[in-house]
């Protein structure tokens, strides 16, 4: 199991709970990891209390907040199993559904997605969630389902080949699905986070958005590049039908209003364009200082050692 764990010092022990009781149902040799994204609550302290009580729970914390999906990547680095379930801390996916993915991987998948069939976020958190799968799908070239999140298992071969992608701009559900092993689906049910709240807010989804686009397609681009040639092609043929209009009917050419106005679209098109290949040289540059995607500072490793 790996756990990412940010700001959920109030389900951890519930959360530990029914992930052995789940668990136990396929096989008491496991490890439950749970990497602490530096949330500043008591999610620490209660990750250290857990492992000094049961040697199947390794906690990691990170120096300083790297993101969800970095804690991932810690998770995976670090386990040992031959199947891996990745879940988020908040209790929305139901670890009683773990046993049904387990099942459904042995049928033959290396990956098994969690589908929520009615999800219990707000209406603002799910409306965000569609539009970003919609607009990244579209971006990528990848299908994504908007009713799945970070829920699934994964087989050993699946967390070697992430392993080797070490990128600094991660999305762990683009960068499975890019892998393109056999993959199935199971419906499950979802429950409601704290008090109905979820980390992701409007800004971190649209950093996430951000992110996740860059790293994974050019489109934008390539959009920004057909639109140049659809405004050149539209300029000259509004330009041509103003000379024909002179020339021929002898209308004079409308005056500085249009003229202003083109002017200011055109700049602004090729502000946003510059824009966009600033953000892929920037974040290049990122790439290429190979700084490590997390550093940790503390973890319970040490504590299960004679």
């Amino acid at each position: 199991m790996v756990v990412p764990v940010y700001k959920n010092e109030d389900r951890l022990h519930e959360l530990y709970s029914r992930l052995k009781d789940s668990l136990e149902t396929i096989s008491e040799d496991f490890e439950l990891i749970m990497v602490e994204d530096c949330g500043g609550d008591r999610s620490w302290e209660i990750i250290r209390e857990l492992a000094s009580r049961d040697p199947r729970v390794k906690g990691f914390q990170f120096s300083r907040n790297f993101g969800q999906h970095h804690a991932i990547t810690a998770g995976l680095d670090h386990g040992q199993g031959d199947w891996t379930v990745v879940m988020d801390a908040d209790l929305q996916d139901r670890p009683e559904e773990i046993p049904a993915l387990y099942r459904k991987a042995l049928e033959g998948y290396d990956i098994v997605l969690a589908i929520r069939e009615k999800r219990k976020d707000r209406l603002s958190r799910r409306l965000a969630s569609f539009f970003f799968n919609k607009i990244f799908g579209y971006l990528s070239g990848m299908r994504y389902d908007y009713r799945v999140g970070n829920f699934r298992i994964v087989s050993k071969k699946v967390v070697v080949h992430f392993r080797r992608m070490r990128e600094n701009l991660r999305f762990f559900g683009g960068l499975v699905e890019w892998m393109g092993f056999p993959t199935a689906q199971i419906d499950v049910r979802h429950d409601a986070g704290p008090q109905g709240k979820s980390a992701y807010t409007l800004r971190k989804l649209l950093k996430l958005a951000e992110e996740a686009i860059l790293a994974y397609s050019d489109r934008p681009l390539r959009i920004s590049i057909k639109l140049g040639f659809t405004i050149s092609f539209l300029s000259f043929v509004v330009g041509a039908y103003f000379v024909f209009r002179a020339l021929v009917h002898h209308i004079p050419v409308p005056g500085w209003t249009s003229l202003i106005v083109s002017l200011y679209l055109l700049g602004g098109i090729i502000l946003a364009s510059l824009g966009i290949i600033g953000l892929y040289l920037g974040k290049t540059f990122d790439e290429i200082k190979k700084r490590p995607l997390y550093i940790i500072k503390d973890s319970t490793l040490h504590e299960h050692q004679p």
